[in-house]
């Protein structure tokens, strides 16, 4: 798996954009993952930047008390032919871009417009003018992977995960804890459906858990609990042993688990790749 962090997207931008024209007079990200690489670009290059919605409309985002002068986005547009940089986080087949191009090419603006991503797949390169990396498949970044179909083929842990982990107070095994599960304040909610839902909440939860997650709209295929009795042998089964049983039992590539340490058990056992929400990093037992 070819997986970027949000730091390694911010230092590979910083060693591309000395390579990039400095003749460029505003940015324009591509929604939405193209607007975090437009506003760092923007901000190392001291430029404007805008969307594409924007870029049509001849506006551009407010530059603050210390860039006032771009906030008059009608000085800027009066202006008989600007540089813009149309750019984006990364291009594989190029239908998002197309479908930029086409836009853009049916407004007739009058600029000179150039497009960019970081990351480009092998062999698409004639579809853009710049371009940092190639990175070939499988690969996903941490600021889509909840959103991609990594998910789909994942078991996802729910405590840590989907919501936030209980407090030692709520975690009684009790009222509070039937409270917590209630009302759970919702963490990082995927837009894909879930391969396995896999949690150590105990079965006898069930109902109050289906609610919680039909209640925040999780899409997912099935639910795994731990069928024990109470909190005291829940502990003692093992979080990391249940969990990996099932990553294997259900064939998936991936787990998404909260806990780092979990995390590290959950590959050893299972001998799969982990994705820690803790790190926000991958991990593999064969680099453990």
């Amino acid at each position: 798996m070819n997986y970027k962090t949000l730091a390694q997207l911010n230092q590979n931008i910083l060693e591309w954009f000395p390579k990039l024209p400095r003749d460029v007079d505003l940015i324009a990200g591509i929604p939405r993952s193209g607007l975090l690489v437009a506003n760092l670009l923007a901000l190392y290059m001291n430029l404007p930047f805008t969307d594409i919605d924007g870029l049509l409309a001849n506006r551009v985002f407010s530059g603050g008390a210390r860039l006032q002068s771009f906030t008059n986005y009608k000085y800027l547009f009066e202006r008989e032919k600007l540089k813009i940089l149309v750019v984006d986080d990364s291009l594989w087949s190029g239908t998002q871009i197309n479908i930029v191009k086409d836009r853009i090419n049916l407004s007739k603006l009058n600029h000179f417009i150039q497009y960019g991503v970081v990351y480009l797949f092998p062999g698409a390169q004639e579809k853009v003018d710049y371009y940092f990396e190639e990175i070939p498949f499988p690969r996903i970044f941490q600021w889509n992977i909840m959103n991609s179909n990594v998910i789909e083929k994942s078991c996802v842990d729910i405590d840590g995960v989907l919501c936030l982990n209980p407090t030692e107070e709520e975690n009684d095994d009790g009222e509070k804890y039937i409270h917590f599960l209630e009302n759970a304040i919702p963490y990082w909610i995927p837009t894909v459906k879930i391969k396995a839902l896999v949690t150590c909440r105990l079965e006898k939860y069930r109902k109050t858990t289906e609610r919680w997650l039909n209640k925040n709209l999780i899409n997912y295929e099935k639910l795994y609990m731990l069928n024990l009795p109470n909190k005291k042998s829940r502990i003692d089964y093992g979080h990391a042993k249940f969990k990996a049983e099932i990553f294997n039992l259900v064939e998936a590539k991936y787990f998404v688990e909260s806990s780092y340490k979990q995390a590290c058990e959950i590959s050893k056992i299972s001998h799969k790749p982990v994705f820690c929400v803790e790190t926000m990093d991958f991990i593999n037992h064969e680099n453990l």
